[in-house]
């Protein structure tokens, strides 16, 4: 009885001193129960309005996420000493942070200063993923607002799409993502568009042999300059056949050799990852199965305490006290 009383004294202080939120869920039951169908219906109505706007939803949460922590400091602007993190060229391309605010509008006219930003990025993404046809995913909740920007760190936290498939897994395995999950949050490259800026060193002098010749050159019709301009409207979808669905129809797709980036193309030549690649090209399921258990491991990354956070007011800034 007294070695059960240490044990429950011991983890109460190791969690005292850990500094990290200890989220849950349904965390906003009594300070804000109608918080979550807010998110829901709020990004329902933008995906009427603008259906790219859910894939925003996922790629923000990725890109706030995999640096350092799940506390929306992505969303800060530059100001007051603060260098936004969206001035890197890891987040170049990333849009629709003018409708988190109409998000987070919604929630303060209902909860003033109740709902994070951390946990609008977390409950869009998980409501954008249903519209675009994925797995609904129990998220929780719970996660405060970083007070200052990670820019100075995003490139060593963030793989690129020109990485070795090597380091591309230890920077998933840093967050707590196995292979399998790697190859899953991969299959995000389902839906959605990339920048010629990323795919004309497939493309120019000459095409890379790994990809599909035809489609090289439907590549290269979407991307008729070796050095775009990166303020250019010049993209190619990832997905032709589904390109705003959600689903392994991306796996088919690079088993043909018509991946878009490099890393897409390694995750088939690369033996640690091309199992899961045939496994989740034969079965949708499988796949959604382990892209919302990886989505939701990265989506609990490292929550900052509530000493170390706040619940910002406006997501583009830090509260003033």
């Amino acid at each position: 009885m007294a070695s059960h009383k240490l044990l429950c004294i011991f983890l109460f202080v190791l969690h005292f001193y850990s500094g990290h939120s200890e989220l849950q869920l349904n965390y906003y039951s009594e300070s804000c129960p109608n918080a979550e169908e807010i998110v829901k219906q709020t990004v329902i109505t933008l995906y009427k309005e603008h259906g790219n706007t859910a894939v925003s939803w996922l790629r923000t949460l990725f890109h706030d996420c995999m640096v350092k922590s799940c506390d929306a400091s992505i969303l800060l602007e530059s100001i007051n000493g603060i260098q936004s993190e969206k001035i890197s060229k890891r987040n170049m391309g990333m849009r629709n942070f003018k409708y988190i605010n109409t998000i987070k509008d919604a929630l303060e006219s209902s909860c003033p200063m109740t709902v994070s930003c951390a946990d609008l990025v977390a409950l869009a993404a998980r409501d954008g993923i249903v519209m675009l046809g994925g797995p609904h995913i129990e998220m929780k909740t719970g996660r405060k607002d970083s007070k200052e920007s990670h820019l100075a760190i995003i490139d060593a936290m963030l793989p690129n799409h020109n990485d070795s498939m090597l380091y591309v897994l230890d920077r998933f395995q840093s967050v707590g993502i196995d292979v399998e999950g790697t190859v899953a949050l991969l299959g995000a490259h389902s839906v959605g568009r990339v920048h010629c800026i990323n795919l004309v060193d497939r493309l120019y002098p000459t095409a890379d042999p790994t990809l599909d010749p035809n489609f090289a050159e439907y590549l290269k019709r979407r991307c008729p300059h070796p050095d775009p301009n990166p303020l250019a409207v010049e993209y190619s979808r990832s997905d032709l056949q589904t390109p705003m669905i959600l689903d392994n129809m991306y796996y088919k797709n690079i088993k043909n050799n018509k991946g878009l980036l490099i890393v897409d193309q390694q995750l088939v030549s690369n033996p640690i990852t091309s199992p899961y690649v045939d496994k989740m090209a034969a079965d949708n399921d499988y796949f959604h199965d382990q892209f919302a258990k990886a989505l939701l491991t990265l989506s609990e990354n490292n929550p900052i305490s509530e000493e170390e956070g706040e619940v910002r007011k406006d997501c583009r800034f830090v509260n003033h006290n």
